[in-house]
């Protein structure tokens, strides 16, 4: 079968290259474009990326293999292809779409944490604190919340967070 004087195995395979380009591309620029997927609701690029992708290859594959007719090979692989885009979307998409990262902090959970000074910190100025947790370690600029200086090495206390700067005093005040 021919469509537009092509023949469909070329037409498929045409399909399936640009298809999976354009999946490697969104990949790579996926996050500029990604207001268009959330504007566009239910239409996420990748899937219907995906579905096009799988839609030509089982339809290039089926009409190299077997010699069905060209239209049912073309409505098992739309068939086909919205069963693979479902499961993938049920089982790799959506659950990624879930995930917290584990790293991720916000600067008011900070406060009420124990932390070393690295940089003393002098009065009326800023120094820098060191945070250890089980997910790995986190430094800031750090002030003293009462305007006393506070050495290094010493244990600190964070008690506010402003612009940036987190305020401490000595553990031993506390």
């Amino acid at each position: 079968m021919e469509l537009f004087g092509v023949p469909i195995q070329t037409l498929y395979l045409y399909v399936l290259v640009i298809s999976g380009s354009l999946i490697i591309l969104y990949l790579f620029f996926g996050d500029m474009v990604e207001g268009l997927s959330e504007a566009a609701g239910f239409l996420n690029p990748v899937l219907v990326l995906a579905f096009f992708t799988f839609l030509s290859a089982i339809g290039y594959l089926l009409e190299i293999l077997t010699g069905m007719n060209s239209v049912l090979i073309l409505i098992i692989a739309a068939i086909a292809s919205v069963i693979l885009d479902i499961l993938l979307n049920v089982f790799v998409l959506i659950p990624l779409a879930n995930t917290e990262e584990s790293l991720v902090y916000t600067e008011e959970s900070l406060k009420g944490r124990i932390a070393s000074v690295i940089i003393p910190i002098p009065v009326n100025g800023f120094g820098e604190i060191l945070i250890e947790s089980y997910s790995g370690r986190i430094s800031k600029p750090a002030a003293s919340f009462d305007n006393k200086g506070i050495g290094e090495g010493q244990k600190v206390l964070v008690i506010d967070v402003k612009d940036g700067v987190l305020y401490v005093v000595p553990r031993n005040e506390y």
